[in-house]
Parts: structure tokens; C-alpha cells; sequence
């Protein structure tokens, strides 16, 4: 059905839509092995968010976050999804600004009407704004991230940029976004950092030993965090990959 209507006791489709990337789903469903609701995003075959692993987009923000000194920080988020990496962000009291940027229109008008549950909490926080627009060619252009404020500060620096949009460096969304995984992409990237300033990056895939090395080449410091989680479904222990990269610091 694509009415938003229940369809049966334990299943909802919220909203579906056609988008130039194809079919985009969000739909509720009882899981009765966790006993709550979880709430999905699917794009064609791909489930792009779940609720029930949050733990990885969450932890993103923290280790982002936990690199900088706690002095007012400008934070962008790229990938919306759930909006759980958004709010982790905005949990920690130093940060002033977050600007989150999605691709899909439809994903922010879910939040702005509140059928994703942390939709009310990102569109009521006055510091933190929901751009729809494309991030990778937002960074490729150098126009900035945040149109409705940038164009008049050109130069605007960021003090993390915090990336939870492909399943990995490898495996993309998009042929489009390959740039950023390369040097010259971690070079644009970089330039839109502060001093000391930190990139972070969600990967559905173990550490990359290739990746891992270019963030090295391009950042003053690089690693690669395993964050591991409860998968209930599969009754067995999962993992996600965090990157981390900082700029050199001021001198």
C-alpha cells in the first residue's frame, strides 16, 4: 500500500516516494525480538537506517566530538537518515552550530512533520539547521554547506565534519561520490576544517588499511575505531568502522 496506512498489526508505511535516486520507503514495524517499534528507511533494495542499529551513528559523533576541546563548536553533519548522529551531536553542550545536509528532500520533510521520532528534538534545537542539498558536490564546488548563510561568510571554517552517508569508501551510493575517498577529495575536506579540526567518517565495513592510509597522507593524524553492537536479529556480535582524522593544529 502506499497510503501510509497500517497494513497489519506489526507493519506501517509512513510514506513512500519516487526520487531521482529511485524509491525511498519509511515504515514502521513491531519487532517482536526487541519488543518496540523500529522505524526504516529503504532506498530501492537498500535499507539506508535502521533504529534498531544506532549505535555506530551515535558513536560517530561522540569520538568526532570527544577530539576537540570543549570551546564553542560549528559541526557539519552529512547524512541525515534517523537524525541519530545529528542528535548525539547536539547532546554535547559545547557545540553552537550543526548544520546536517541530506540529498533527499523527503528524509527532511519526514523529520520537519514528525514521522521520524527525532524529527521534533533536531527541528525545535535553534542551533542546528536541515539543508537539502547534496553534500559531496556542496564540498566539490567550495560554495559551502549551508546556502542560506554562507555565500555572505565565504571562508567559513568548520570545527568537525561528521560523514554517515555511503555503506563505506568502497561501497557507495552513488558513483559520484568517489572523489571524497581520494586524496584530492581529503584535501577539499581538510581545507574546510579549522586548525585541529577533525573529520569522522561511518563505514558499514572492517578498517580499511588502504583508506586508513590516505586519511594519514592528507591529515596530521589518522586512525580507524571498530564500534561493536548486539545484533538481535542475527543473535550475534556486529560491528561498524569509525575514521577519524584531525588537521594539524594551529601553530
Amino acid at each position: 500500500m502506499r497510503d501510509g496506512h497500517r497494513v497489519s498489526a506489526r507493519f506501517e508505511e509512513l510514506d513512500w516516494r519516487v526520487t531521482p535516486l529511485g524509491e525511498l520507503v519509511l515504515r514502521r514495524r513491531w519487532d517482536p525480538v526487541v519488543g518496540r517499534d523500529v522505524h526504516e528507511i529503504k532506498l530501492n533494495d537498500d535499507f539506508l537506517m535502521s533504529s534498531l542499529f544506532t549505535v555506530a551513528e551515535v558513536e560517530l559523533a561522540r569520538f568526532a566530538l570527544a577530539e576537540l576541546a570543549p570551546t564553542p563548536l560549528d559541526v557539519v553533519v552529512g547524512g541525515l537518515g534517523l537524525g541519530y548522529t545529528a542528535q548525539a551531536v547536539l547532546e554535547n553542550p559545547a557545540v553552537r552550530r550543526v548544520v546536517v545536509v541530506d540529498a533527499l528532500g523527503e528524509v527532511i520533510e519526514w523529520h520537519e512533520r514528525g514521522l521520524i521520532p527525532a524529527g521534533a528534538e533536531l527541528t525545535a534545537d535553534p542551533r542546528c539547521r536541515l539543508v537539502h542539498g547534496d553534500f559531496f558536490a556542496m564540498l566539490r564546488s567550495g560554495a559551502g554547506f549551508d546556502p542560506a548563510v554562507e555565500p555572505m561568510v565565504p571562508e567559513r571554517l568548520w570545527h568537525a565534519i561528521v560523514v554517515d552517508i555511503d555503506h563505506s569508501p568502497r561501497h557507495l551510493l552513488h558513483p559520484g561520490h568517489a572523489d571524497l575517498y581520494l586524496p584530492a577529495g581529503l584535501r577539499r575536506l581538510g581545507a574546510r576544517l579549522h586548525p585541529g579540526g577533525v573529520f569522522a567518517l561511518w563505514s558499514n565495513d572492517p578498517p580499511d588499511a588502504e583508506f586508513t592510509s590516505a586519511l594519514a597522507q592528507t591529515f596530521e593524524e589518522a586512525r580507524a575505531e571498530i564500534v561493536r553492537f548486539d545484533n538481535p536479529l542475527q543473535q550475534r556480535e556486529a560491528t561498524a568502522t569509525v575514521y577519524l582524522a584531525k588537521t594539524a593544529p594551529a601553530q
